[in-house]
């Protein structure tokens, strides 16, 4: 089995639980914005950029103005945000084992920042998209993730639970470990798989 020294994180659906969050804070924005796509529609998409999503269900107009109710309510409902505490403790065991890490997601820095320090998540490096950088499923973010923790990608690994996280990490020429636990369709075949976060430590 291969091992690997660098282990990238997705967020959402990986390290926390979000959902009560997105769905509450979509709703809310529904209603804001007169938006007729349901939340069903939205979460389909979870893992690419918000804007991405936007223009997947059909919203092509206020876009910008779109993304900072969301973004806004995403804060304030912050408190149906649940982090995944079997992972808390495989991260710390990761750290003592001196595994490079990362967190690259599709949510904006600053609700990131927010999210690490609210649970006391023990990663450094958080990449998230910006306007010179791509979301997934572009590299972008995983080739800087990479560089920036002065790794190899063929000693790095990427762990999401959406299909486009497998894309992103394809289209880096990094490996990929599919969290069973998260938002994903299950049904897909991923040749790495962790039904539970513990699983990550047969990887290294």
């Amino acid at each position: 089995m291969k091992k690997f020294k660098t282990i990238i994180f997705d967020l959402d659906g990986v390290i926390i639980d979000s959902e009560k969050n997105m769905e509450k804070s979509w709703n809310n924005v529904k209603v804001k914005h007169s938006i007729k796509q349901n939340f069903n529609m939205y979460f389909k998409y979870v893992g690419y950029p918000f804007e991405t999503i936007l223009k997947k269900i059909g919203i092509k107009d206020d876009i910008a103005e779109i993304k900072e109710s969301y973004k806004k309510f995403s804060i304030k409902n912050i408190k149906y945000i649940k982090v995944n505490r079997e992972m808390i403790k495989t991260i710390h065991i990761l750290r003592e084992k001196k595994i490079k890490l990362a967190i690259v997601t599709s949510k904006d820095l600053s609700r990131t920042k927010l999210i690490v320090k609210k649970f006391s998540i023990p990663i450094k490096l958080i990449i998230s998209p910006t306007k010179n950088m791509r979301g997934k499923p572009f590299p972008d973010q995983l080739n800087l993730a990479v560089k920036k923790l002065k790794s190899y990608k063929r000693n790095s690994v990427y762990v999401g639970d959406m299909y486009v996280d497998k894309l992103s990490a394809k289209n880096s020429g990094i490996d990929f470990i599919f969290a069973q636990y998260g938002y994903g369709n299950n049904k897909k075949k991923y040749s790495r798989v962790i039904k539970k976060p513990i699983d990550i430590l047969k990887f290294i």
